[in-house]
């Protein structure tokens, strides 16, 4: 008789059945899987919370960036307004004077053979924009259609990054964001004017005789859609009767942006300053001539 030990079940069913001549072959146990577990959504509460801590975080940088960004638009507009610096001393360099500020001014609506043509068009041979200069005809007025198609070209250099005007035209024509000062009216009427880059004449630095680290020739005026604000014309100047980035209920051409603390300005000797919103009006308005005396310190090109 077989030992117990050696009994072997011959049950069909068995999955691990017995070699012959040896002992029954212990079966593993299958591994129990235990009951799935129930589980637990976030609820209401802390949802709200994530979401609050979420905002707050949002909250908290949120304007880092946008002052970053702000940065780097501001940079982009000095650096437009140095380019223009180097065109105006380009100009100068081989005109020995800078350029008019409007070649035949004519009023707006009128119809007329005047010219009107712009500073912003005569310099840019200094602006690596020749091949526009040479489609240009310059005996004929800025909204001639002869210049139509040309003139509708939005030239970079003279678009503030924080106008976000992105290429759009002003009345059909490329637009600028960037005045010639023609002087000022803070403190007396500018007849005749001021400034500068003027209409019909153009002046010599030794006319400039506050000095040209003293003197803004060129400014911003992009608050908002400029309708005079097309680099090809000469209408584009105004002269200051207000304080920087005024809030006023009606259209005035002044300095004014789009930078939330002041406006960028060119001075004549090719410098680029940010003129506060809270720098004084009457060092403001010596700024905009080149009469001599007004400005001796010229304390607005530190603001």
């Amino acid at each position: 008789m077989r030992s117990r030990c050696t009994q072997m079940d011959t049950n069909p069913s068995d999955p691990y059945p017995p070699d012959a001549g040896h002992s029954r072959m212990i079966r593993p146990k299958l591994m129990q899987v235990p009951k799935r577990q129930r589980c637990s959504a976030m609820t209401l509460p802390e949802v709200l919370v994530v979401m609050a801590s979420v905002a707050f975080l949002v909250a908290l940088l949120l304007p880092a960036v946008q002052s970053a960004r702000e940065s780097a638009r501001r940079l982009g507009c000095a650096n437009n307004m140095r380019s223009i610096g180097c065109a105006l001393y380009g100009h100068l360099l081989v005109r020995r004077a800078f350029p008019v500020g409007c070649l035949e001014w004519k009023s707006p609506g009128v119809s007329s053979t005047k010219r009107c043509l712009s500073w912003n068009a005569i310099i840019l041979p200094w602006l690596e924009e020749q091949a526009t200069f040479d489609r240009l005809d310059y005996q004929k007025p800025f909204d001639d259609p002869a210049n139509a198609t040309v003139a509708a070209t939005a030239i970079p250099v003279f678009a503030c990054p924080s106008a976000d005007r992105r290429g759009r035209p002003v009345g059909g024509l490329g637009g600028t964001d960037y005045g010639g000062v023609v002087g000022e009216r803070i403190t007396s009427v500018n007849n005749p004017e001021k400034g500068v880059i003027v209409n019909e004449k153009s002046y010599a630095p030794r006319e400039v005789a506050d000095g040209l680290s003293k003197t803004i020739l060129v400014a911003e005026c992009a608050a908002e859609i400029w309708p005079d604000g097309q680099w090809i014309n000469g209408r584009n100047l105004f002269d200051q009767a207000y304080s920087i980035n005024a809030k006023l209920s009606f259209w005035e051409d002044e300095m004014r942006s789009r930078h939330p603390t002041g406006a960028q300005c060119l001075a004549g000797d090719g410098s680029v300053h940010l003129l506060s919103e809270m720098v004084d009006k009457a060092i403001l308005a010596a700024a905009c001539t080149r009469a001599k005396g007004e400005s001796p310190a010229a304390p607005w090109a530190s603001q």
